[in-house]
């Protein structure tokens, strides 16, 4: 069977990972993808580099299966360039501030007067509405607003996940719109402006606890690594190691203290329940710790594993990259691009498909690597791209 998007034409002005990211999962699914960047190639390509400046780790993960037009957006050539990608596209995606997406004429009505049924997928900020609505932010400033900050670390020292997980997980609902909106068209003829923005990805995990303040006026305070809804749940240290053990209702409570071979667990009128043996996770852990402490890594998981119960290693990268589990699920694929001094394992789609699956087909591309192409499948003589290139429009 031929991918999803098979004949689904993507144009990508995405920078850095959200509208990347968008892109790369659609262009797994089988979409053509355009990246169109500046002159020279954009700012993202050169950050955290494996080899040459061009070969930024961000870059590669989010940019495969991509084709690089490479455009000057201040140019009218360019400006007609673009309007005739939009005649032949079905999806645009944009992570640009609104006023930059007025400026390049990618704002919605823009591109209808091109294509009447495009489909336009941007990711903001703050949303379009609302005082913040012009303000650009980054993945750790929707972090911070989103109470996931506060509630990361310990009392008085708010704590910023390492990763930018606001900026991916913004582009994974991006592209949920974006495919929702293609099956909408294939309904009824009609495209749609699809917008998603980094405050309202970074609100989702912390809905819950978010839902429970306007309630009830809980105010938690951060706890570390403790959870605060079931106990012994926390990061134990081994004799060799780390690992995560996460106790989380009555039933996995009653096979923890099994595994224990310790009564009181299951006997002591404060360990009864899942409310009251709150009051009391200190002790529990603290039980745990020491369970753990005579342990290895190893011995700890493998009697975890035994009781049923949810744990696994606290990894280093490299330990992750070398784990059994995530080799044997096939969770990267290496590729080679110029300069870089060993094979890139990118991150496959995070999603299994049993008839139709997602595929790393190309490697991301050079700056400019498919301009030529592209131009020519627009009509452009070769005469016409020179001159277009000695005037810096591409």
């Amino acid at each position: 069977m031929a991918d999803i998007l098979a004949g689904v034409r993507v144009l990508d002005f995405g920078r850095y990972h959200a509208g990347p990211y968008c892109a790369s999962l659609l262009g797994d699914l089988g979409a053509e993808v355009i990246r169109i960047e500046r002159v020279g190639g954009g700012e993202d390509r050169f950050v955290v580099p494996l080899g040459p400046e061009e070969a930024g780790a961000g870059f590669l993960q989010s940019n495969r299966n991509k084709k690089s037009l490479t455009l000057n957006p201040g140019s009218p050539e360019a400006r007609r360039i673009i309007r005739s990608l939009v005649e032949t596209a079905d999806i645009v995606v944009a992570n640009l501030p609104a006023q930059a997406l007025d400026a390049m004429g990618l704002n919605y009505e823009a591109l209808r007067q091109s294509k009447a049924d495009i489909i336009l997928t941007t990711i903001n900020a703050f949303g379009s509405t609302g005082p913040w609505s012009h303000r650009i932010g980054f993945d750790g400033v929707a972090q911070a607003m989103s109470g996931q900050c506060y509630m990361t670390g310990y009392p008085g020292a708010p704590q910023k996940f390492y990763g930018p997980w606001v900026d991916f997980a913004a582009g994974t609902f991006a592209a949920f719109g974006a495919l929702a909106a293609l099956m909408y068209r294939r309904q009824t003829g009609q495209g749609q402006h699809v917008e998603a923005s980094m405050l309202m990805a970074a609100l989702v995990p912390g809905s819950p606890l978010l839902m429970e303040q306007a309630v009830a006026h809980v105010n938690r305070q951060p706890s570390g690594n403790r959870s605060q809804v079931g106990a012994p749940a926390d990061m134990y240290r081994t004799k060799d190691g780390w690992i995560m053990v996460q106790v989380a209702s009555q039933p996995l409570y009653k096979r923890w203290a099994r595994m224990m071979g310790e009564d009181v667990w299951l006997t002591d009128e404060r360990f009864k329940d899942d409310g009251t043996r709150l009051q009391y996770r200190d002790l529990l852990n603290e039980r745990m710790a020491g369970w753990c402490a005579e342990r290895t890594n190893t011995e700890a998981l493998e009697q975890l594993d035994k009781a049923v119960l949810p744990a696994g290693p606290v990894l280093s990268p490299q330990e992750v990259l070398d784990h059994e589990q995530v080799r044997a699920i096939g969770a990267f694929q290496e590729i080679s691009y110029p300069g870089v001094p060993a094979p890139a394992p990118l991150l496959k789609t995070p999603v299994q498909f049993s008839r139709t699956p997602a595929n790393i087909r190309t490697p991301p591309p050079q700056i400019g690597e498919h301009t030529d192409s592209i131009l020519s499948g627009l009509g452009y003589t070769s005469a016409e791209i020179d001159a277009l290139r000695r005037s810096g429009s591409i």
